[in-house]
């Protein structure tokens, strides 16, 4: 009698505890994807891919930027299909602008249009409440209504920021001086990645994620010779990194070359930071997505595992 009272009371505080911190058991998976698609395979492919992780249940999604060819028309019905295919997806889902989908805009081949008017309409398509795309949604912070694209949220114990870096020296302009809307946007840019820093540090969180779309050339920074568009932004990434206590984690896309490494190094010593990671998606001509695990019980915060995706035979 009391062994079948014991599990009576047992099966009584299971089905009363909240589903969610049932399942989750105080772990997360985010699957992290960018760079595609860039041509109508992996247009027809991507639905199948989404279908995959789907299947192994993560808490959100986030694609770091370049969700078109530079060479695609940047127009609003391609814009309204990647938007649709995005909001059709289980998990919550972000996604960072990337210079494909903006900054490169004003080539011919990709329909010659106003850059800044694109990221508007980006704007308005993807940012325009406060809160994940996707079928199920999560509530994100954005940091004002004329960058709305620059979010902030928490996924258990992480706080993941947004920054509309675009590849491409991040729209410094080809002149020797920067250009006006790289002038306006970059001073956003920092204070949102130090705004990020402090409220996680203020939260005492063990770890941050920031995602964007650009490759930063941390190799050039760390030779002395940064990139004019990233040199502000590498260095207040590096500064808050050292004086962070937990685990820092930068995602990006851009270059094409998945990898999870320690490019950046502290500023005396020149030895790469402990507490900092950089993971790039996976990028055309090769689909994939990177899992990543946090896990606030485990040794390492965060833990990743790559898939590349291989298509069915026909």
């Amino acid at each position: 009698m009391r062994r079948a009272g014991a599990l009576t009371l047992l099966t009584a505080i299971l089905l009363a505890a909240p589903l969610g911190k049932l399942a989750h058991a105080e772990s997360w998976r985010v699957a992290l994807l960018g760079d595609t698609p860039y041509s109508d395979y992996e247009r027809r492919e991507l639905p199948v891919m989404l279908g995959e992780i789907a299947a192994t249940h993560p808490d959100l999604i986030v694609h770091a930027g370049d969700f078109k060819h530079s060479r695609t028309p940047c127009s609003d019905a391609l814009f309204a299909d990647r938007r649709a295919l995005f909001d059709a997806q289980p998990a919550p889902f972000v996604f960072v602008p990337g210079d494909n989908e903006w900054t490169d805009c004003d080539r011919l081949p990709a329909g010659g249009y106003r850059p800044e008017e694109r990221l508007q309409k980006l704007r308005e398509l993807f940012f325009a409440e406060p809160r994940s795309l996707g079928r199920k949604t999560l509530p994100v912070e954005r940091q004002s209504a004329a960058f709305p694209e620059h979010l902030r949220w928490q996924l258990g114990p992480v706080l993941f920021v947004t920054l509309n870096v675009p590849g491409g020296n991040n729209n410094y302009g080809r002149a020797e001086h920067p250009g006006a809307e790289f002038t306006a946007r970059n001073p956003q840019v920092i204070a949102w990645l130090k705004a990020g820093f402090a409220a996680a540090r203020r939260d005492r969180l063990p770890g941050i994620v920031v995602v964007m779309q650009a490759n930063p050339a941390f190799e050039h920074f760390t030779a002395g010779l940064p990139h004019s568009g990233y040199r502000e932004l590498l260095e207040t990434l590096r500064d808050e990194a050292q004086d962070f206590p937990g685990q820092v984690v930068l995602v990006h896309g851009d270059t094409h070359w998945q990898r999870i490494d320690r490019p950046l190094r502290d500023a005396a010593t020149k030895k790469p930071l402990a507490n900092f990671r950089r993971v790039e998606t996976f990028g055309y001509p090769i689909m994939g997505w990177v899992q990543m695990f946090i896990d606030s019980d485990a040794p390492e915060l965060f833990r990743f595992a790559v898939h590349a995706y291989k298509a069915a035979e026909k």
